[in-house]
């Protein structure tokens, strides 16, 4: 009984620091509605295929002008 509180504590602890983890590797909402309203057909297949933090870097490189090999291999390939 009394080694219970510890290990409420313990955990609420444990707790805090994986949501604080999950905060950093999110994205915000403005470049989650971005994404969805401008993204390309391989960047949304690369969504499908890898989730979102691939597709939201392919994202980013297209906006920057920074081509990625896979693009390089697409452009070729047509």
């Amino acid at each position: 009984m009394v080694l219970f509180p510890v290990l409420l504590m313990l955990f609420s602890l444990a707790m805090e620091r994986v949501e604080f983890r999950l905060s950093k590797l999110g994205v915000r909402e403005q470049e989650v509605q971005e994404f969805l309203d401008k993204a390309s057909t391989s960047e949304v297949a690369t969504l499908a295929n890898e989730g979102f933090p691939h597709a939201l870097d392919r994202f980013n490189n297209r906006k920057r002008g920074v081509a990625t090999i896979d693009e390089m291999a697409d452009q070729r390939a047509s």
